[in-house]
């Protein structure tokens, strides 16, 4: 079992439905419960076919992951890609109808044809890209236009930390720091498009504060660390702004949900950061 949760990055997928809660709050709609699951299942089948598709690089680079410590059986990693692939499509249809079902088609789409084929492709960031901004949409329904400034904000943001992570072996270039730096700019940018012209909930005026302080904290966690790679593009650098990146992406989803006035889910997704931390200390020393 713990060979398996490492295999589908278990405690990551924390981060994953606060992408369908922002784009449901951007939409004006509440969060469908079975779309957050679609979404966590098909992020996990995209896990466990990345192993798969970078089994003998790990073979050399990370000899401790699943597959290539012989834990995980390469056809059964895939068996458990597409089993989850399609119960995660079964959950969307379940819960969202035939219009979920296609943006979760399209989503699982782009997540295999990233592990199969783009990853180390130029199309690689933007596919990734592409996967958050899908995971948003699903959340939206029919009111595709309303959470678009959003789903672009997180795909922007994405983009950036796909960009950075090309890095985390030879290090940085100037242009990638600008990259990433643009990135995470334009993310807060149409974040705030699409979070602070809500004026219509109850409490407006909380909800406008709740979202600028939460997109202050996500320029706070992204900026200084990427524009720190300017004097030191070092590999390790590269990698601490990956996960200061990372780390961004929950303030910018919390940001979506308070701006809509819903204070309390977007202090819940906040709290996805400790428990991430926790559960992933936990699978590394048990």
């Amino acid at each position: 079992m713990k060979a398996l949760l490492e295999l589908v990055r278990a405690p990551a997928a924390l981060s994953v439905p606060g992408d369908m809660m922002a784009g449901a709050a951007a939409a004006g709609r509440r969060a469908a419960p079975g779309l957050a699951l679609a979404s966590v299942l098909i992020y996990w089948a995209g896990m466990a076919l990345n192993d798969w598709a970078d089994r003998e690089a790990d073979a050399v680079e990370r000899p401790e992951r699943p597959i290539p410590s012989g834990r995980v059986r390469p056809g059964a990693a895939v068996g458990i890609a597409a089993g989850l692939t399609g119960t995660g499509l079964i959950a969307a249809a379940a819960s969202g109808g035939r219009r979920a079902l296609g943006v979760a088609g399209l989503l699982a789409g782009a997540v295999w044809a990233y592990d199969l084929g783009l990853k180390r492709t130029p199309l690689g960031p933007v596919t990734m890209a592409t996967c958050r901004a899908l995971d948003v949409l699903l959340g939206a329904g029919s009111r595709v236009r309303a959470a678009a400034p959003m789903a672009l904000a997180i795909g922007a943001h994405t983009y950036g930390i796909s960009v950075l992570g090309r890095a985390e072996v030879a290090g940085a270039t100037a242009t990638t720091v600008r990259g990433a730096l643009a990135a995470s700019t334009a993310a807060a940018c149409l974040a705030a498009v699409s979070c602070l012209r809500d004026g219509s909930s109850s409490n407006g005026a909380a909800a406008r504060a709740g979202a600028g302080l939460l997109l202050a904290g996500h320029l706070a966690a992204t900026i200084p660390a990427q524009a720190g790679l300017r004097a030191r593009p070092h590999p390790e650098q590269v990698r601490k702004a990956v996960q200061a990146s990372i780390l961004g992406l929950i303030p910018l989803q919390a940001a979506a949900v308070a701006g809509r006035g819903r204070l309390p889910a977007a202090g819940a997704l906040l709290g996805a950061l400790p428990a991430g931390r926790w559960l992933s200390a936990r699978m590394a020393t048990s």
